[in-house]
């Protein structure tokens, strides 16, 4: 079994580069299929979701030609098969933009119900609301949702809540649906935005992404494209926490600084500093951390997903700070964990009370989902000893290299599997 191994303590120093974002490349790759010609999507991150996901689209027919770790070329002409293996399909959650690519192209579907972390209910209710209003029956049976329409008729979809899922996998489906669809209460995320980027490149006819109104009026086929995947504003935003957490100055280089707004204005009211370029951020803590609150919400609010490494931060703040989920229930598992290492933390039904303490303490821990255990990791590099972190596949999900580009900034960090790779390891630095 793989863990972490970190021996927390040493400022992070250096230069980070972040690779694609792993949430827009996967619907970006599902909706490659939706053309019978040659698709080719570069600076995809070279992750297991994104690695499953291509193995299930060549799963089902399509030609699939990996020119090198972050560029793939994808055929759809060849697909034979609109029923995705649940083998495949039960690791990852983004598998159900398969739905609305191959029910947007082929008329139907039928893919297994998703797996993925458990952080609480991600129902398919709204997807199967948006794919019914476009003239599809739904079904559910033995575990898949299988979607069927003879036609597809463009609509009025009204979201009842803001879902980033359902609004990526609606927009396709209505991209070659008859006339035009309008989705109101849409998701405003930057990934929602490269998906119908990424689509028009191909010939769709998609306005207002980006806003709370996307309306699409549907065309009869896709074309080719080349297309390069926008960084990873969770990746980006990791290591901006890491900085804070180790006292430490990193320099976030390739990302879109507007898309990190939210996570900057936090980072400055918690005391660090934040310098904005084209296309980096660097932050440095050189004084002590400030207790702030954060309350999670849909973008341009705080991320759901920075939450845990928002919170491992303010745990070692001064003064009593406090976080409110509003996203996902179960956000706050990683509690537990991070108590073991010291941290002086409450939750109270959907909300962290978290009184800062001077430092965090190494101790063996496990990673609870992907962006948790990112956060365990930041809290073992700002920890006095030694931290072992178990169950870091959940963190491999989205995070490529990352002992590796921690090394680079300073962090004492490497990836082992057995009792006396851990006392090398032990030895080395102690």
């Amino acid at each position: 079994m793989e863990q972490y191994i970190i021996k927390g303590g040493h400022p992070l120093v250096g230069e980070v580069e972040i690779g694609g974002a792993k949430n827009a490349a996967l619907a970006i790759l599902a909706a490659a299929i939706m053309t019978d010609e040659t698709v080719l999507i570069d600076n995809l991150p070279d992750v297991n979701d994104i690695n499953v996901l291509i193995d299930a689209i060549e799963g089902i027919g399509a030609q699939v030609h990996r020119v090198d770790r972050h560029t793939v070329k994808i055929n759809g002409a060849s697909i034979k098969n609109v029923d995705i293996e649940y083998d495949y399909i039960k690791k990852i959650r983004a598998s159900y933009y398969l739905l609305g690519a191959l029910l947007g192209k082929y008329r139907r579907a039928e893919v297994a119900l998703p797996g993925g972390c458990n952080i609480g209910s991600r129902p398919m209710d709204l997807h199967i609301k948006g794919f019914k209003a476009l003239g599809a029956s739904v079904e559910l049976r033995n575990g898949a949702v299988a979607v069927e329409a003879k036609e597809l008729v463009g609509t009025h979809i009204y979201l009842d809540k803001v879902s980033v899922g359902a609004t990526i996998n609606v927009m396709m489906a209505a991209v070659m649906a008859d006339g035009k669809t309008t989705i109101e209460n849409a998701a405003k995320e930057p990934h929602v935005v490269d998906v119908a980027n990424f689509l028009n490149s191909m010939g769709a006819n998609i306005r207002g992404a980006g806003t709370d109104v996307i309306r699409i009026v549907g065309v009869e086929s896709l074309h080719k494209t080349d297309y390069s995947v926008i960084p990873d504003q969770i990746e980006a935003g990791t290591f901006m926490f890491a900085a804070a957490a180790t006292h430490g100055d990193i320099l976030v280089k390739n990302v879109i600084p507007k898309h990190l707004e939210a996570t900057s204005a936090k980072l400055l009211e918690a005391g660090c500093r934040i310098e904005e370029f084209d296309d980096a951020v660097r932050v440095s803590a050189a004084g002590p951390l400030h207790n702030t609150q954060v309350t999670t919400l849909p973008y341009p609010g705080f991320p759901t997903d920075m939450q845990p490494q928002m919170a491992v931060v303010l745990g070692i703040a001064q003064g009593t700070s406090t976080v409110t989920e509003s996203i996902f229930e179960n956000r706050f598992k990683y509690v537990d964990e991070l108590t073991r290492m010291g941290a002086d933390i409450k939750v109270e039904s959907n909300v962290a009370i978290i009184n800062g303490v001077d430092h965090y303490m190494g101790a063996r821990v496990s990673a609870p989902d992907l962006r948790a255990g990112a956060a365990l990791v930041i809290a073992g590099l700002a920890a006095e000893g030694i931290t072992v972190i178990d169950d870091i596949h959940f963190i491999e999900r989205g995070y490529e290299e990352f002992p590796e580009k921690l090394s680079r900034v300073g962090a004492k960090i490497e990836k082992v599997s057995t009792e006396k790779e851990i006392q090398k390891f032990t030895l080395k630095v102690s």
